[in-house]
């Protein structure tokens, strides 16, 4: 997957923002103000921070040799995802979409139907 493809997926989720708040390298991709993404811009392959759930995040590790634990983030919580091939762009959406709905699974009932009304 491309920085372009995993920027275009991550931003066509709903109330998805994106922004550089750290420093010039790093876009953090946002719902409802809170992160559910991060990419280093110019590491090449392409290296992604993605939230998982804690069991799930140590599975994607033992399948992935491309999955390690979150660089700066909660190794609990949190899974890089190196973009070199060896991962199928299905598998990776499945972690984009993962990651996303448990940010949105966690927000305060009140933000989550204000941002997702049913």
């Amino acid at each position: 997957m491309t920085f372009d493809t995993f920027r275009s997926y991550c931003l066509a989720k709903p109330h998805t923002t994106e922004n550089m708040p750290f420093d010039q390298e790093t876009l953090v991709f946002k719902v409802a103000g809170k992160m559910f993404a991060l990419a280093n811009t110019l590491r090449l392959p392409l290296s992604v921070n993605l939230k998982c759930q804690p069991e799930l995040a140590l599975e994607l590790r033992e399948r992935y040799h491309a999955v390690t634990p979150g660089y700066h983030q909660n190794k609990r919580h949190w899974n890089t995802v190196v973009m070199d091939g060896t991962i199928p762009a299905r598998e990776i959406r499945e972690m984009i979409d993962h990651s996303y709905n448990l940010v949105v699974a966690g927000l305060p009932k009140k933000i989550r139907e204000e941002f997702f009304p049913q």
